[in-house]
C-alpha cells in the first residue's frame, strides 16, 4: 500500500512539472513589469529623486529589502553614465547605469544581475504631468530565457517584482509630497 501511495505521488509530481513545462513553453521570449502611480508633485520635484541614483536609493525598495548589502556609487551619481553596484545576502550582486535622460521627463537604465541568477534588463521612469500632479511610471522589460519562464509559472515574477516597484512608489510619493 505504502508503495502504491509513493508511486501515485511521484505521478503527480510528474503531471505537475509537464504541466509547469508546458506553462512556460507558451510564454513570451520577453517580459515586462510596469507599475503606476500619480504623485502631488511637479516633474521638476520628482526628477531629482528618480535621476540621481543616490537620491533613488533613498526609496529604493530592494535596498530597503538587504540594508546590510554593500552599495558602491560612480563618482558621478546623475546622468548618462551614472552607475551603482550592490553585493547582498538578500538582494544578491547587480549594477544599475543610467543609459538615457531626456527633457526631465525619462530616465532609462540597464539593469544587469550577476547573482543569484544572471540576467540583463532594460528599465525605466516616465513622468507625465496630470490632473493634481506627476503620474510615474515604473517600467522593468528584458528577455525571459526557459528557465525565468519556469520560474515565472511557479512564482508569478510580476506579481513579485511588481509588489516591490508598488512599494518603491509608495516610499517615492511619501518622500516627494513632503512640503
Amino acid at each position: 500500500m505504502l508503495k502504491l501511495i509513493g508511486y501515485a505521488v511521484l505521478a503527480l509530481l510528474l503531471a505537475a512539472a509537464a504541466l509547469a513545462s508546458f506553462a512556460a513553453f507558451t510564454k513570451p521570449d520577453t517580459f515586462q513589469i510596469e507599475r503606476r502611480l500619480v504623485v502631488k508633485a511637479s516633474p521638476e520635484k520628482l526628477w531629482p529623486l528618480v535621476s540621481d541614483l543616490k537620491a533613488f536609493h533613498t526609496w529604493n525598495p530592494f535596498g530597503a529589502k538587504d540594508p546590510s548589502a554593500t552599495v558602491r556609487f560612480s563618482a558621478q551619481t546623475s546622468g548618462a553614465g551614472a552607475s551603482y553596484a550592490w553585493d547582498g545576502k538578500v538582494v544578491g550582486v547587480g549594477r544599475m547605469e543610467m543609459t538615457e535622460l531626456q527633457d526631465q521627463r525619462l530616465a532609462r537604465f540597464k539593469l544587469d544581475f550577476l547573482k543569484p541568477f544572471e540576467a540583463h534588463n532594460q528599465g525605466e521612469f516616465a513622468l507625465s504631468p496630470t490632473a493634481g500632479g506627476t503620474e510615474v511610471r515604473w517600467t522593468m522589460q528584458g528577455p525571459a530565457p526557459l528557465v525565468s519562464k519556469i520560474m515565472d509559472v511557479v512564482f508569478n515574477m510580476d506579481r513579485m517584482v511588481g509588489t516591490d516597484f508598488e512599494a518603491g512608489l509608495a516610499k517615492l510619493k511619501t518622500l516627494a509630497e513632503q512640503p
